[in-house]
């Protein structure tokens, strides 16, 4: 008899950690998401560069873009409508270009 109901607790105990779990799966983004800001970069230098983002002391890295190229990069993260200062640096750390800035629809960064 005492086997049996440690059977029954067991096999209770499995279907309670086997059942489905509810999941979100969205397919378009959010309306936050779609208002996002983007920087559209143009890079004439021979350098490759990294982009960051900086709100007060905070630099939060975007991507790295090549040298001689020109890319649109969304901004996540960060509030549309922030203050905030774009920033390009040298992956040798020698040059470094910053733009103080509001994040809305697309900010143009130019380079140099």
């Amino acid at each position: 008899m005492n086997a049996r109901m440690v059977g029954l607790c067991v096999g209770a105990l499995l279907i309670a950690a086997c059942r489905a779990r509810q999941v979100e799966v969205r397919t378009a983004p959010t309306q936050q998401q779609a208002a996002q800001a983007s920087l559209e970069m143009n890079n004439t230098l021979s350098h490759a560069v990294n982009v960051y983002v900086a709100l007060g002391e905070t630099d939060t890295f975007l991507r790295q873009l090549p040298a001689k190229s020109k890319e649109t990069i969304a901004v996540q993260g960060f509030a549309p409508g922030s203050s905030a200062t774009c920033k390009a640096w040298t992956l040798d750390g020698v040059r470094k270009y910053e733009r103080k800035t509001v994040l809305t629809g697309t900010v143009t960064f130019p380079l140099p």
